[in-house]
């Protein structure tokens, strides 16, 4: 096994693959105020999120994930948290993750403090766009309804 081989392993590691095998909200919402799809067109991944608002915050979520196991771990650590939050907290949450990944900046604060599994991904930027897929699907959707 080579050093890079053994990168991958780490990178895949069990945490990672059973957040990706129980993502929460992974079903569509019927009749959503806002839905937005996402896709990385560099590895191809895509996101759908549906949401509605109520009283400025996420009252319900409901995602499709087509992703690869980072993406879904993602989604899964995110959606976890979805409901309750506010477009400023999604927003954050969201600006942290990009930071952890792209500027070797901290790990998101809580309540997405479990994005600490996808800190080796750090290394991989072809797959930042796809963790990041599920963040941006749901500022924007926010965004939309707020408008």
């Amino acid at each position: 096994m080579t050093a890079r081989d053994d990168d991958m392993m780490k990178l895949y590691s069990q945490r990672i693959l059973a957040l990706a095998s129980d993502i929460p909200h992974r079903d569509r919402l019927e009749g959503p105020m806002a839905t937005v799809t996402k896709r990385s067109p560099l590895c191809g991944s895509t996101v759908t999120v549906d949401l509605d608002v109520a009283n400025g915050q996420i009252s319900r979520f409901g995602q499709d994930v087509k992703a690869c196991a980072l993406g879904q771990a993602s989604a899964a650590v995110f959606a976890a948290q979805a409901e309750g939050l506010t477009l400023e907290q999604a927003r954050t949450a969201r600006d942290q993750l990009k930071a952890m990944l792209k500027e070797n900046g901290p790990v998101p604060d809580a309540p997405f403090d479990g994005y600490e599994v996808l800190t080796p991904a750090r290394d991989y930027r072809n797959r930042h766009a796809s963790i990041l897929l599920v963040p941006d699907a749901t500022v924007a959707a926010m965004e939309e309804i707020e408008a």
